[in-house]
């Protein structure tokens, strides 16, 4: 397990109340087992409502020097020491969830408007925003600037939280949706299907992964065979603040956050915050380490940390 690289996770506390640490940034050496937390995230110019609301941290990306992560409406960068560099928001995002580079673009969920956001790197501006939706049961594209005062309005009907990017296209998914898209501008195209109730789908290692979070398991589909591995679990009386907090706002075993960090190999995160690696090939989970075990701490975003010296 020496091979395994450092990942950057992001966590988002739900239930928590303004004045207390509602998400961060963690560094962990999944080998051996040191924790960093390098940004609290402890705002209290948000709106709690909700489950989730504005707390925490989401989505995590690179780009050359600098640490790019999702928080609920705004997309922040960060230099190579933490240090919040700059921020950069627009009236069509909201609910953000996971994001990816690609090039010089950045894709962002907006999933407070089932949205797609294109964010270029260069010129720091949103320039393209594409609302997903069904009609008669086939997924279309409706494209807008999202710099501009008129568009769509919210929606979260889809739930889009999972964008990943490469040179065969952009692919999409959601809790909501049945379905894995690939976007291609306004062409839309359903690739694979899905459960409900899953995060980070995404097309990897010649399969389909996806955490299906409904059943507290990650899933991989790859030649007819399906491999499911279910995350972490914890004796009752070892997680904190179960008691305190109804299921609805948060519960043990939720899967979110994934990456590969080898070729057969993937990281995902789980509640309470746990990072966990998995051998795609012989379906075992092989390493866990625990962040938290308040009940309320989840795993929001997760990727491979790039800058080893």
């Amino acid at each position: 397990m020496n091979h395994v690289p450092r990942l950057l996770a992001s966590s988002v506390v739900r239930g928590s109340r303004l004045g207390q640490s509602h998400g961060g940034l963690f560094l962990v050496d999944m080998v051996e087992g040191t924790i960093e937390q390098k940004l609290d995230w402890n705002r209290t110019d948000i709106d709690i409502s909700g489950r989730g609301g504005d707390r925490g941290l989401r989505g995590i990306a690179f780009h050359r020097d600098n640490i790019i992560v999702a928080a609920n409406a705004e997309i922040l960068f960060l230099d190579r020491a933490f240090n919040w560099t700059d921020t950069y928001t627009c009236r069509f995002l909201r609910h953000c969830h996971e994001i990816a580079v690609h090039g010089e673009l950045l894709f962002v969920t907006s999933t407070g408007f089932d949205s797609i956001l294109t964010f270029d790197l260069r010129s720091r501006t949103f320039v393209q925003g594409l609302q997903l939706r069904y009609e008669a049961g086939t997924a279309k594209a409706l494209a807008y600037d999202p710099q501009a005062a008129q568009g769509p309005a919210p929606s979260q009907a889809l739930h889009i939280n999972s964008v990943t990017a490469t040179s065969t296209g952009i692919h999409v998914s959601g809790l909501r949706m049945q379905q894995l898209l690939r976007l291609r501008g306004e062409e839309v195209v359903a690739v694979a299907s899905l459960p409900t109730g899953t995060h980070n789908a995404q097309l990897l290692a010649g399969g389909l992964i996806y955490n299906d979070t409904a059943a507290d398991r990650v899933c991989f589909h790859s030649g007819g065979r399906i491999v499911t591995m279910s995350v972490p679990g914890y004796p009752h009386e070892q997680i904190l603040n179960s008691e305190r907090v109804d299921a609805g706002v948060a519960r043990p075993g939720f899967a979110r956050g994934l990456c590969e960090v080898a070729p057969g190999m993937i990281a995902v995160g789980s509640s309470p915050s746990t990072l966990s690696i998995h051998d795609l090939r012989s379906g075992t989970r092989v390493l866990s380490r625990n962040l938290s075990m308040d009940v309320r701490n989840a795993i929001h975003g997760l990727a491979v940390w790039p800058y080893e010296e």
